[in-house]
């Protein structure tokens, strides 16, 4: 019987599991047998040699139709993830591809972010025909519109954010919030614009405390009596700059950094749905034969990549949704 392969790695993101699901149902409908990769990368390599057969072999386990049920609303992975830095090596790669060999995989689907794809076109040239699922909650991938976990995670954070509203709002108060992104800004426009930030703070515009200092003095002159401040962790610092707002304009300010809280949780009907699809479309792939691609999201319609042409593009930031939040939440 045919066999391929699912893993994660990377960061986890919501909707990895929606997206585990798709791949197993299926690959099965298709007459696949699926084999579930425990903790990415590092499930196929043997990292220095330590870890005995019976090791290995506890990192694989044969996914079912039963065996991914009642996984779509869960967040994490149910295969678990990592960062495998030994498989940036030539001879991690070889020793993957042999243990895949070994479990008679025919093909891998691999569930995860621009390091994870790097590792899926190094196992592709080595002979093992892979196909990726762009899996971050930063959605930082350039040749998609959309990752999976990006959707789950805004609202996660906008959540978050409205909550330290209601205190900020009780104490005439400014909160400096800080969500993650990595070096993207997309959760900090987004959200800021969600919650009407009096300013976002992202890697990719350049910012100026004097002009932030002066639209809260705006503001508070017409009255406004507390502020909402978003950064990217890309820019950080948010207790700098809490202390330079307190310390210009007298308004108490605090920090708030909202960190791995914004990975987990129920992922949204948009994650669940755009994993399910994505998972059948990587399938899909491998079944024509088709290796070294990756399954992206464009205006609506899921598409797919060379992976190695996908790692080129470059993603451009919404300025004209910057422009617009800058405008509206004086």
């Amino acid at each position: 019987m045919k066999r391929i392969g699912v893993l994660t790695s990377g960061g986890d993101a919501p909707g990895m599991n929606a997206a585990i699901r798709a791949v197993t149902r299926t690959a099965i409908s298709k007459g696949y047998e699926v084999m579930g990769i425990r903790r990415g990368y590092n499930g196929l390599v043997n990292i220095e040699g330590k870890e005995t057969k019976d090791e290995m072999d506890s990192k694989v386990v044969r996914l079912g139709v039963r065996d991914v049920s009642a996984i779509i609303q869960r967040g994490g992975t149910i295969l678990f993830t990592a960062r495998c830095n030994e498989f940036k090596e030539w001879e991690s790669v070889l020793e993957a591809k042999k243990r895949c060999d070994e479990l008679n995989l025919t093909g891998m689907v691999v569930i995860g972010g621009d390091g994870s794809f790097r590792g899926a076109a190094d196992l592709s040239k080595a002979g093992v025909p892979c196909i990726g699922i762009p899996g971050t909650i930063d959605n930082d991938i350039s040749c998609t519109d959309y990752t999976i976990g990006y959707d789950t995670a805004l609202n996660t954070a906008m959540e978050m954010v409205d909550k330290i509203r209601d205190t900020a709002q009780s104490h005439d108060r400014c909160s400096v919030i800080e969500v993650m992104g990595r070096d993207a800004g997309w959760i900090a426009l987004n959200v800021g614009v969600a919650v009407g930030a009096t300013a976002i703070i992202t890697p990719e515009m350049k910012y100026n405390m004097k002009d932030i200092i002066n639209r809260i003095e705006a503001s508070k002159a017409d009255k406004k009596e507390n502020f909402i401040i978003v950064v990217s962790e890309g820019v950080g610092d948010s207790e700098g700059i809490a202390r330079t707002i307190e310390t210009m304009t007298g308004i108490e300010s605090r920090a708030t950094i909202l960190g791995h809280v914004q990975r987990g949780g129920s992922p949204t009907v948009r994650d669940r749905v755009n994993a399910s699809e994505m998972g059948y479309y990587a399938v899909d792939l491998l079944d024509q034969g088709k290796s070294n691609r990756v399954v992206a999201l464009k205006k609506g319609r899921v598409v797919d990549y060379d992976i190695l042409e996908a790692l080129k593009m470059k993603k451009t930031f919404d300025k004209n949704l910057y422009k617009i939040a800058h405008i509206i939440s004086k």
